[in-house]
């Protein structure tokens, strides 16, 4: 019979003990490695906080190893639109409905700045309201006139400037605001189409009647032209010369084959006209 040793009984239970330290500590081991790794996607920037505590580093886009007691808040970088709908005076106090599209993005160096002071949601916090208050003052120094035709580009000019001036100081680069639609008040928009119809006739009535002068110039400098060939004509033109072109035209005439029936003119030096049968 085999000898059992009881040894055997008191050693595993530490065994266990220490294959179970093992696992454990390689469980916390993974999990501080796990952590510690911060991963950032294209086009965004990461701010790290701890304990609550916006920390003022910015991790650029990749993957990065902090300290497994720092959390990553990740911020988008890249160019975003916001897009709105006001209802705005103009100069004259009428109503303009406006459709507005702003283009922007986030600065990368001030995202702990902005994450700190405003949070994850500036597109409504500062953004929205700004755009509408700026669109308001803005629309309010032009007639509807000016903004239904000529001055929108000098309107988008100065909502942009305005942007730039409330905006970027906070981390916002203001990239264009573009005015999509102006929508005026129908009997202010007939007006104003029916003035640009106007003008639009009057300059093409312009047109033909500086038309309609250099026709009559042209005609003025060809009558002269005519007028100055038959009077120089008319001075190389001699008695003398056209009895001798009477001459010759007889000559050539009488060499023809034909019969003839030769006419002796009646006045003096008249010529013989030649008929041919």
């Amino acid at each position: 019979m085999a000898h059992f040793d009881p040894r055997i009984i008191n050693a595993n239970p530490r065994s266990f003990s220490a294959a179970a330290l093992v696992g454990l500590v390689l469980v916390l081991l993974l999990i501080l490695v796990w952590c510690s790794v911060a991963y950032v996607p294209p086009g965004s920037a990461g701010v790290l906080t701890s304990f609550g505590r916006v920390t003022g580093e910015i991790l650029p886009e990749g993957t990065h190893f902090v300290s497994p007691f720092k959390i990553n808040h990740v911020l988008t970088v890249r160019t975003q639109t916001q897009e709105e709908h006001t209802s705005t005076p103009s100069q004259e106090g009428l109503n303009l409905e406006i459709d507005t599209s702003l283009i922007y993005h986030l600065n990368w160096g001030k995202a702990a700045n902005v994450f700190q002071s405003i949070g994850t949601n500036y597109a409504s916090t500062i953004i929205e309201p700004n755009l509408r208050s700026i669109i308001r003052d803005t629309t309010a120094g032009h007639s509807a006139n000016t903004l239904y035709s000529s001055s929108r580009k000098q309107v988008e000019d100065e909502v942009m400037q305005g942007l730039r001036t409330a905006l970027e100081p906070r981390g916002i680069v203001i990239e264009n605001v573009l005015l999509r639609d102006i929508q005026l008040p129908h009997a202010l928009r007939a007006s104003i189409e029916t003035k640009q119809q106007a003008e639009q006739e009057s300059l093409a009535m312009s047109f033909r009647l500086q038309k309609e002068r250099q026709e009559a110039d042209r005609k003025r400098i060809e009558a002269q032209g005519i007028h100055d060939f038959q009077q120089i004509v008319a001075q190389g033109i001699s008695a003398q010369l056209l009895q001798w072109k009477g001459i010759e035209a007889t000559e050539n005439l009488a060499k023809s084959p034909n019969s003839k029936i030769i006419i002796i003119g009646n006045a003096k030096n008249g010529l013989p006209l030649v008929m041919s049968q």
